[in-house]
């Protein structure tokens, strides 16, 4: 029966190849042909389908191995998340095979602080070079070398010293592009994002301090006044009008707004400053910290405000100050002189400075122990041998100490009755056991607001709130590990001072005036 079968399936096969055979040879032939070519299309097609199809599924291995890094779930084969950051070798078991996957550590972005540092921008520098450098014998002689081209402004010499002048309208600082320039003026170092400021600085205060810190530089002056150190002096570019000089001389030095450029070594005039205000003083001009590629080798110096009606007589007779000994300032201590606005007798022996002043100098002086104004002779502590006051002989007069002579004492021209805190040469190296409380003797009362400050333990926030504003200054003290050793510094004094102020009984008054 099977062999019946077979002949039965194969009966239509034989029947068409003995037809086949029996065709002519050229139609044979085209058959074949035919065959032959359906053949040869069915095989190519086959052969591409099965590589794409290939392909296929090694990209889906692939990305199958990937997600498995982070979502393989196996009794224990994940490696631990250190690892996974060491860019170590892993092996993997699967079904069949063993595959073998190396991690590279992930580049992760830097977290993004609301309110922080923004990023610099690189300035492009090109410098100009002549062959006539011709401004040499003071402090802005290093600019023949960092700028090469130095003009003489054509502004009358005044009738002290001779000076030196530059004019910048010429002369760019940084010779920068047209781009450079629109897009440095949407970055201040003033680091005020919002539109709130700390309370204690005032909206000029705001002001000044952006223009100290960004204002383009069109003259620079070296100046001198009196017996004082001469002054280095910037005009900057700026939309605000000529100080008014209704209450002094007229001072040939600056048309506009200008500031004074410090030494590097100088820094506590910026400290100074935002201490003043963090303590309600305002007795300080405004000061911030800023570089110049052309000078002091791009170290950043203090700029602090310049203010004409601190020389009412023109920079020949220097600051406007009061000439007065070390006893007639405890003379004048205890007469409580202009307290309530009493005017007080000619032979008081008072000068023009309220009461009031006194103590809200000495509660500054001993914060930052500033010695040149109450104490020149270095008479309350032990001075070092460098200290300006043993090489110049004054602490030999210690022993004589009613006819010293305060210095730095200083006033506007129109307003006699206030002080200017200037020139605040403070120390931050002096510990506590070498203060000098000489600064605080004859205070019978300390302003409260001050005072409070200090005794509500936000000094340091505070502090550290408004000296953040100053990002060249933050960064040249060592960012926020630098500004915390300062205000380490003035806490310990504060809490001394307090301590002070318990054993001795001192009053805590409000001096709104």
């Amino acid at each position: 029966m099977g062999k019946s079968r077979f002949h039965w399936l194969c009966f239509p096969f034989l029947k068409l190849s003995s037809n086949f055979w029996r065709c002519p040879l050229s139609k044979r032939s085209l058959i074949i042909a035919s065959v032959c070519v359906v053949y040869l299309f069915f095989v190519v097609s086959q052969v591409g389908y099965s590589q794409q199809h290939r392909g296929r599924r090694i990209d889906k291995g692939k990305n199958r191995h990937a997600r498995g890094l982070y979502h393989l779930e196996t009794n224990g084969a994940l490696p631990d998340s250190a690892d996974l950051q060491t860019g170590a070798s892993f092996v993997f078991p699967t079904r069949s095979n063993v595959v073998y996957i190396t991690l590279k550590s992930k580049r992760l972005k830097p977290a993004h602080i609301r309110g922080t540092i923004r990023p610099k921008l690189r300035r492009k520098v090109r410098r100009n070079k002549t062959d006539n450098p011709s401004f040499t014998q003071n402090k802005l002689g290093t600019l023949e070398r960092d700028t090469g081209q130095i003009k003489h402004s054509f502004l009358p010499r005044t009738s002290w010293k001779e000076t030196g002048d530059v004019d910048y309208k010429s002369l760019d600082i940084a010779q920068k592009s047209h781009e450079d320039a629109e897009t440095d003026s949407q970055i201040s170092s003033i680091r005020i994002y919002s539109q709130m400021v700390p309370p204690w600085f005032s909206a000029q205060d705001v002001k000044t301090m952006r223009f100290l810190a960004d204002a383009k530089v069109l003259r620079m002056r070296e100046v001198s006044c009196g017996d004082n150190p001469s002054l280095l002096i910037f005009e900057g570019e700026t939309n605000v009008p000529p100080v008014n000089q209704k209450h002094t001389k007229k001072i040939n030095v600056c048309g506009g707004q200008c500031g004074v450029i410090h030494s590097p070594v100088d820094n506590t005039e910026v400290f100074a400053f935002h201490l003043d205000r963090v303590l309600g003083l305002n007795r300080t001009l405004p000061a911030v910290s800023r570089k110049f590629s052309f000078l002091h080798d791009g170290l950043s110096c203090p700029v602090v405000s310049w203010d004409a009606s601190l020389y009412p007589e023109g920079l020949a007779a220097g600051w406007a100050t009061v000439r007065m000994t070390w006893g007639e300032y405890q003379s004048s201590l205890k007469q409580r002189c202009w307290h309530k606005n009493i005017i007080p007798k000619p032979d008081s022996g008072c000068s023009t400075i309220h009461h009031y002043e006194w103590s809200k100098l000495a509660l500054f002086d001993f914060l930052l122990q500033i010695h040149n104004r109450l104490d020149g002779g270095c008479c309350g502590f032990r001075p070092r041998l460098e200290d300006e006051c043993v090489e110049l002989g004054l602490h030999a007069g210690c022993g004589d100490q009613n006819h010293m002579q305060l210095e730095n004492i200083i006033h506007r021209g129109h307003d006699n009755r206030h002080l200017v805190f200037a020139n605040n040469k403070g120390f931050f190296d002096r510990n506590e056991d070498n203060l000098d409380f000489r600064l605080l003797e004859g205070i019978k009362e300390l302003p409260e607001q001050a005072v409070s400050v200090m005794r509500s333990r936000k000094l340091r926030e505070k502090l550290l709130q408004s000296l953040f504003l100053d990002q060249t200054y933050w960064e040249s003290q060592g960012g926020r590990q630098g500004i915390d050793k300062l205000i380490d510094v003035i806490e310990r004094r504060a809490r001394v001072l307090l301590t002070y102020i318990n054993a001795h009984g001192i009053k805590v008054i409000t001096m709104n005036m």
